[in-house]
């Protein structure tokens, strides 16, 4: 059994994050960020972290603050073995999809690892082989495995920043806080401006589609508004 790097307690709720599956393995953490927004690239990072990584607010990224989110970038990005952060563009999203756009996502960020990783831990059900090398994949990893917490971490805040740049040119969507997600106040956004070159095409996400309490048209757990 993988060695238990710390065990916190956040509110009423009990977790524990493994410090790693294979001890004599480099091994490297992979996650997405962006997966079910209606606007902007999915972000992915793969970590690298040492065995005796710790960190006390280190967790899934949606269950972390968002000022604390930034300090856990900075201390993963000093103390990690190896960290790398790609993106695939929404046209690149609409033209093979959002699966596939996260997982090429995550093969990118693999690929600007300094060095290339023994096995991977995933987040999620299903992955696209990377490679020769042997992966596992973990529902809601990131609430299980430190490297794939801190990957969730690099991505979520990576991508915020992106999407907090472009709302500078794209206001009235209102991304500095919603980042793309399908918010009510992105989708009155959307029909009162229209789409615009950011948003994904392919989520028929179109004024005459979208009501107040309509899901996201990508169904994942992902998909609901995050901050």
């Amino acid at each position: 059994m993988a060695k238990t790097v710390h065990s916190i307690i956040f509110g009423q709720r009990f977790f524990l994050l493994k410090a790693f599956h294979h001890p004599s393995l480099r091994e490297a953490g992979c996650d997405e960020a962006g997966r079910g927004c209606y606007a902007g690239p999915v972000f992915a990072a793969a970590v690298v972290l040492p065995i005796d990584f710790y960190h006390p607010l280190l967790n899934d990224s949606k269950q972390v603050p968002p000022e604390v989110r930034i300090e856990l970038r900075g201390f993963i990005e000093v103390h990690a073995v190896d960290y790398a952060v790609a993106q695939v563009s929404n046209d690149e999203i609409d033209r093979i999809n959002i699966l596939r756009a996260s997982f090429k996502a995550m093969h990118l960020a693999l690929k600007k690892l300094r060095n290339p990783p023994e096995f991977l831990l995933i987040d999620g059900q299903i992955f696209t082989k990377y490679k020769r090398i042997p992966h596992l994949c973990i529902i809601r990893g990131d609430g299980i495995y430190a490297s794939i917490a801190a990957a969730s971490i690099l991505a979520k805040t990576y991508r915020d920043e992106y999407m907090q740049r472009l709302h500078k040119k794209f206001p009235h969507y209102n991304w500095y806080d919603n980042k793309g997600y399908g918010t009510p106040e992105h989708r009155r956004g959307i029909e009162e401006h229209g789409l615009c070159s950011y948003h994904r095409h392919s989520f028929n996400i179109l004024p005459t589609q979208l009501s107040a309490h309509s899901p996201a048209p990508f169904l994942s757990r992902t998909a609901s508004p995050e901050v």
